[in-house]
Formats: C-alpha cells, sequence, structure tokens
C-alpha cells in the first residue's frame, strides 16, 4: 500500500509539473507520464477535462494521445463536440482522436473529426487538425470527404485537402499511409522510401506507430547484410526525427541504446532528436561516445548535443549526473562542458549543415565534406 500510496502521489506531482512555466519541466513530465501508461490515464483525463490552464490541459492530451489507451477516446470525442472549446485544447484532443481511427471503435472517432472537418463554423487550426487525423486512413477511405470541401470557404482547409501530388489518383500511396502501414502490418522491402515517407508526414502520424517504426526498423537493422544496414538506420533516424519535432520522447531509450552500443557515428538526425527532446538520461551516453570517439565531427556533434541539451534542462555542475560523468569522464567532462550552460555553438546537432540525410553536411547519402 505504502509503494501505491508513493506512486500516486508522483502521479500527482507530475501532473502539477503539466502547468509548469519552464518547457522543458512541462516536457519532462509528459516524458514521465507517458511511461507511467495506463496507471496515468484516467487522472489525465480528469487534467484535461478540468482547470483554466490551457497549456496544462493541453500537455495532458498530448501524453494521453502518447500513451494510447482506448479510455481517452470518449472524453476526446466529447471535448471536439464542444464548440467553445479553446482551440489550442481542440487541436490537441484530436490528436487523442487520431490514435484511435484505425482501432477497434474508430467509426466513432471518424464520425466526429469528420464533422469537425465539415463544419465551417469551427476554426481553420481546429478543422485541419482533424483533417490530419483522418489522412491516417487509407486513401481510398478519405477521398469522399477530401472530394466535398473543393469547394469549402477557407482556402486554408482547400489546399490542405488538394492532392497537389496526384497521388491518390495515380494509385501511389500518401506518405502518411506508406508509414502506418509499416508500423501496422510491416516494414516495406526499401528503406529510402520508408525514410522519406516519414520525412514528409511524421507530423501526420500517431505517435505511437512513430514509435513502433522505431521499434520494427531496429530489428530490421539486427538482420540485415551490412550493405543495406546504413539505409535502415537512417531510416530509424528519420523516425526519432518525427517524434522530437513533436516533442516526444518516447524513443529516447532507443537513443541512448544505440549510442551505448554502436561502434561507429550515428546518423546526424540522431543527435537532432537528442537535442531537441534529449534530457539528463542522455548525457551519459553521450559523453560515453565522445570518449571513445576518434572522429572529430562525430566528437564535435556530440559535444553540441551535450551542452544543448544542458543548456535546455539548465543543468549545473552539482547535478547527478553531471557528477557521475566527472567521477568516470573528467577529461571528457573538461572537453564538452566548454560553452556549456549557453546555447552552444549551434541551436541542434545539424549546425548549419546543408539539413541533408546521414552525417552534418554530407555530400552523399552518408558522407561528410570531401569525404
Amino acid at each position: 500500500m505504502a509503494i501505491k500510496a508513493s506512486f500516486s502521489k508522483q502521479i500527482d506531482a507530475l501532473i502539477a509539473d503539466l502547468g509548469a512555466v519552464s518547457p522543458a519541466t512541462q516536457e519532462a513530465a509528459v516524458a514521465r507520464l507517458t511511461v507511467a501508461g495506463t496507471r496515468a490515464v484516467e487522472r489525465l483525463i480528469a487534467a484535461a477535462a478540468s482547470g483554466n490552464d490551457v497549456a496544462a490541459r493541453a500537455a495532458a492530451w498530448r501524453t494521453l494521445e502518447a500513451i494510447g489507451d482506448e479510455r481517452a477516446r470518449e472524453p476526446a470525442l466529447q471535448a471536439l463536440a464542444d464548440l467553445d472549446l479553446d482551440q489550442t485544447l481542440a487541436v490537441a484532443a484530436a490528436g487523442v482522436a487520431r490514435v484511435h481511427v484505425r482501432g477497434p471503435h474508430g467509426a466513432s472517432a471518424v464520425d466526429r473529426l469528420t464533422a469537425v472537418l465539415l463544419d465551417p463554423t469551427r476554426a481553420d487550426a481546429v478543422r485541419l487538425a482533424a483533417l490530419r487525423a483522418l489522412r491516417t486512413l487509407d486513401p481510398a477511405t478519405i477521398a469522399p470527404i477530401l472530394a466535398s470541401l473543393a469547394g469549402d470557404p477557407s482556402a486554408t482547409v482547400r489546399a490542405e485537402a488538394d492532392l497537389r501530388d496526384g497521388s491518390t489518383a495515380r494509385g501511389v500511396d500518401r506518405p502518411a499511409t506508406v508509414v502506418i502501414r509499416a508500423a501496422e502490418r510491416g516494414l516495406p522491402d526499401d528503406p529510402v522510401a520508408l525514410r522519406q515517407a516519414l520525412s514528409r508526414s511524421g507530423g501526420a502520424v500517431p505517435l505511437p506507430l512513430l514509435l513502433r517504426i522505431v521499434e520494427r526498423v531496429r530489428e530490421r537493422e539486427a538482420s540485415a547484410a551490412a550493405a543495406g544496414r546504413e539505409e535502415w538506420t537512417l531510416a530509424r533516424a528519420a523516425a526519432h526525427v518525427a517524434l522530437a519535432h513533436r516533442g516526444s520522447r518516447l524513443a529516447l531509450y532507443d537513443l541512448r541504446e544505440s549510442l551505448d552500443a554502436s561502434a561507429v557515428p550515428l546518423p546526424v538526425e540522431c543527435l537532432e532528436a537528442l537535442s531537441l527532446v534529449g534530457d539528463a538520461s542522455c548525457l551519459e551516453a553521450i559523453a560515453a561516445a565522445y570518449a571513445r570517439a576518434r572522429d572529430a565531427w562525430w566528437r564535435q556533434h556530440l559535444a553540441d548535443a551535450f551542452r544543448t541539451i544542458v543548456a535546455r534542462e539548465k543543468l549545473t555542475r552539482r547535478h547527478a549526473v553531471i557528477r557521475r560523468i566527472g567521477k568516470r569522464l573528467p577529461q571528457t567532462l573538461l572537453d564538452v562542458w566548454s560553452g556549456a550552460g549557453r546555447s552552444g555553438r549551434s541551436g541542434r546537432a545539424g549546425g548549419s549543415g546543408s539539413g541533408k540525410s546521414g552525417r552534418a553536411g554530407g555530400s552523399g547519402k552518408s558522407g561528410r565534406p570531401g569525404g
């Protein structure tokens, strides 16, 4: 009983942190509540439905989206039906509904999202959130809904609904469909196509499915021939970036484990993801990778990621993780700490490189300049 009471207090404290002024504190609470999973669902639903703090309530909905528990479906649909609901909250509730459109009770989610999408009195942001949620359905299913938007009074909604690349007409799957099918049915044979689909549609795919992509691709990498393994690694890195740009820490464990296990530099996208959402738990893995590395490019990007996390999380030399690194790897800490607490040399691991997949500024698919 004491353990249960203690855990309950932890959940309450984390839910209180959803309303923190510090974005880092709020995101850490979202991540830890996501890990708590189903045990936190009921209190998250209550937090999302009550109070005046819009940011805290939206964070609660985002956490429920990441957990993907069926209990959140009906509260999210009820929230979407509230015409007076703040649009930030409505958008977040649509994210929860999106997780369930392909589930056993998906019909109710599809009906509610369709009603929101087709209602011209709703804010464009809310309608677009509903549309992106519906795009997780097969193209043939959503085609009649898209066709009905051809004369919509909102130019923004018309533009979003317009299949500018003509993919459905040509029978070619939309990027989000490629990703969802890979998560739910199995990976395609072409890792490059999957990576491109992730880059184009990561913002429209439910977070749990992106996590499933990370896990599926990691398994494929382990069994892939050496010649094709790098492309699968790049696909997994693209999934990490998609999660990170959504503020999700669901797959941080995979980045930490990859740093610990890899004998060669990882794609720069992995460090981009770490720079965006990494927390104190990632620093020891980054420092250990730095200590092992002999590649100057890799060491610099590891140091930049370390400094970015330290600055964002406002960590000091007195933090327990920093002290452990100092004891185990004193020279590494001296090297990577330079500039920590400030913004660092670059805002994210990629610096000012070209943004291509693979190592920063790569002239090939994963090479460095002059490689």
